[in-house]
This record gives C-alpha cells, structure tokens and sequence, in this order.
C-alpha cells in the first residue's frame, strides 16, 4: 500500500524565540499506510497531540517535512492547505462538538455546506447512508441535545466521513464513554476502515483499545519508543 501521510524529521518547538523554549517533538519519521488504522498511544505530555495536530495541518512542525498525498505540505498555499484540511482529512475528537439547535441529519452534513455547494438529494442520502452505518438512521431527525453521549459521538463519526476523506484523525474519540460504548464506537471505526478504505490514525491512552489497531506507534518525552504493526 502506498504512504498517504509521511512525516520525515520533524520536530516541534513552542515558544521558539523566547529564553524559554519547550521541545515537544524530536526528529519524528512516519510513514502512515493507505487503508491502514493506526493507533498513537503515550503518556500525557509525549507529543501525541502535537503529532496529530501537525497531520492535521492544524500546526506546523519547527522543522523537518510533512506530506500528505506524496505533496509536501510546506509548498502549499494557503486555500490548498484548508482544502485538503476540508476534504481529504476528517477529524473526531474527545467531545463531538455537534450544533446543538441542529438534528443528527443536519448535523452530518454541515462540512458540505461549509464547502458552499448546494445539498442535493444524492448527497442527503449519502449522509443517511452514513447514519445507517454507526447505527443511527431512525434518530436522524433528534436534535443532538437529544441523544445519548455515545450516540452524539456516532453522528460525529458520520460527520467526520461525509466530504469522503482519504483519512480520518481522532483525538481521544471515546475519551468521555464507558467501556461498553467506548467498544462500540471502536466496532464502528473498524467498519469504517474496511468498507471505505478510509485510513485511520487514532489517539488513545487505553492500551485495550489500541490492540484493535492494525498498528500501535508509543511516543514517550517526544519520541518514537515503540512502533509495531498486529
């Protein structure tokens, strides 16, 4: 399979210019596989977050390079960057971050209409399509303060899939659930990866759920400790 993300000697360092600085990340390689679901897993403070926010074009690394696509990420302006940030990678994070005077519906297809184009009965069936999959089609008329928090983070999850991103990054997406649901939404994640192909770069501290990933990359005081695949 060929890389999708690539990070080569990457490093992170917040308060650069200042007496103080604070490094975070040191010389970072990684080569993220099409179609694979990885898990980042690490005590608090190793640089998980960090990583996943410079994947997600979120943050820029001090130094080294990012690609995304074969494309390097440093070489592209502005509107190319939020367009790859709009439609070639998803995000789930710890708290779903739903509009609360919306329904799940309407919810899942916001990332199109901030795109601009017009919601068409194709695409609102796709988002039905994708409610189906994380086990939701009969509550797509709830408002989102009227689901269960497992059920608010499932309509995150379609949300995050319906500008058919190439890869989804997930930041502690069970964080706030039980272990029964937290198993649930795992499931779904798995689903995913196998019936879109979708790449998954997920990070947890719950080493259980890790080992559901086809690969586990442990960071500790900013480096790579352990990188395995299952």
């Amino acid at each position: 399979m060929p890389n999708v993300l690539s990070l080569k000697h990457v490093c992170k360092i917040y308060n650069e210019n200042t007496k103080f600085p604070t490094q975070v990340l040191f010389d970072i390689n990684l080569d993220i596989k099409e179609k694979s679901f990885n898990a980042i897993i690490g005590q608090s403070g190793s640089g998980k977050s960090t990583i996943l926010n410079i994947l997600g074009l979120l943050d820029d690394p001090s130094c080294g390079q990012v690609f995304i696509n074969d494309q390097e990420v440093e070489l592209l302006t502005k509107n190319e960057k939020s367009h790859i940030r709009n439609n070639v990678l998803g995000f789930i994070f710890q708290f779903h971050y739903l509009l609360p005077e919306f329904t799940a519906l309407e919810n899942v297809l916001m990332p199109y209409r901030i795109s601009g184009k017009k919601v068409t009965k194709e695409i609102e069936q796709r988002a039905l399509e994708l409610l189906e999959d994380v086990g939701l089609g009969a509550y797509k008329d709830n408002l989102s303060t009227n689901l269960s928090g497992g059920q608010q983070q499932r309509v995150a999850i379609a949300r995050s899939l319906m500008n058919h991103p190439k890869i989804v990054l997930a930041d502690e997406p069970t964080g706030n659930l039980d272990s029964d649901t937290t198993d649930q939404i795992y499931d779904i994640l798995r689903k995913v990866n196998k019936k879109y192909g979708t790449t998954f770069i997920v990070i947890t501290h719950n080493d259980d759920i890790a080992k559901k990933a086809d690969r586990i990359i442990e960071l500790k005081d900013g480096k790579v400790l352990n990188d395995k695949t299952i």
